[in-house]
């Protein structure tokens, strides 16, 4: 009998076991994330000065977002960002290939290219500052040397934003680079031989031996790479503020441009719910294919 009651506390332990372990950062995620979310729910559908007592509102903050042309500006600015930034995982596979080749002196060349990732957003953002300075910048002077005449591009309001994307792709390249090496390192060395020996080669062994295997590197890239387009904001805040005229505004500057300098948290909550519903679409389709590869 007291064998019996050991053994059933044994088990109710083993049971209880991932809790214990699961409590804590589950008690900090509903804290910092959870309650978060359904907070900025519940303040999206009130006028709000972050400061005196809430006023319901219902969907007039929602209903305002379609005649805002600066919310306009932002949803074209982040969809650019999506587009353009989709260039991050190809150049990264690239790099990858050439830098997975055996060839001395390859770990330098890889370090400087692994060099952008860990340097820290707001760093990079003044370094293009400076690049793309029409003064003293480099861009300008070479420009000089073949007789153009230099351009302001943070000061143009038709080419910030895209000076601004070229600035994030340098760091996320670097990452998804890191992303397609590290899958290159696991790619079966049997299958690779067998499509030699099957007649495999070139753009053949890349397209059916190589990219299956790197699939899971894949979809990692491109969800981050997604994830990080739509909720850039770092560069945004060093290079432009936004500006000039609100040309490069984006969901997630606007949400913090409303709600800190305007003082209408109803409104940036808004913005915030529809950029949160936004990037949910993406991770769900993220979520299911790592649970089918999980149950494959």
């Amino acid at each position: 009998m007291e064998k019996s009651s050991e053994y059933k506390l044994l088990r109710l332990q083993y049971k209880l076991a991932p809790v214990y372990f699961l409590g804590p950062a589950l008690i900090m995620f509903g804290l910092f994330v959870i309650f978060p979310v359904f907070r900025s729910i519940w303040i999206s559908f009130h006028h709000w000065d972050g400061f005196g007592t809430m006023t319901w509102a219902g969907l007039q903050n929602y209903r305002r977002l379609g005649s805002d042309p600066r919310f306009l500006t932002s949803v074209k600015n982040n969809v650019l960002w999506l587009v353009l930034m989709m260039a991050a995982p190809i150049v990264g596979l690239t790099l990858a290939l050439f830098l997975n080749q055996q060839i001395k002196g390859m770990r330098v060349i890889k370090s400087m290219f692994f060099f952008p990732f860990v340097i820290n957003l707001v760093v990079i953002g003044l370094v293009f500052s400076w690049f793309y300075n029409p003064d003293l910048g480099l861009l300008a002077e070479i420009l000089k040397w073949f007789g153009i005449k230099p351009i302001p591009v943070l000061a143009d309001e038709n080419l910030a934003t895209y000076g601004i994307i070229v600035a994030g792709l340098w760091p996320q390249t670097a990452y998804c680079m890191i992303l397609y090496l590290t899958g290159l390192s696991s790619v079966d060395g049997q299958v690779i031989e067998a499509g030699r020996i099957d007649g495999a080669s070139g753009w053949g062994m890349l397209r059916h031996v190589v990219l299956p295997q790197l699939r899971p590197a894949t979809v990692i890239a491109l969800t981050v790479t997604v994830i990080g387009s739509l909720r850039s904001f770092d560069l945004i805040a060093i290079m432009t503020a936004g500006g000039p005229w609100g040309s490069s505004y984006v969901l997630a500057y606007q949400m913090y441009n409303e709600a800190i300098f305007n003082f209408k948290m109803g409104y940036g909550a808004a913005i915030a719910v529809i950029l949160f519903l936004i990037m949910d679409v993406f991770i769900y389709f993220f979520l299911r294919d790592v649970i089918r590869n999980e149950e494959r």
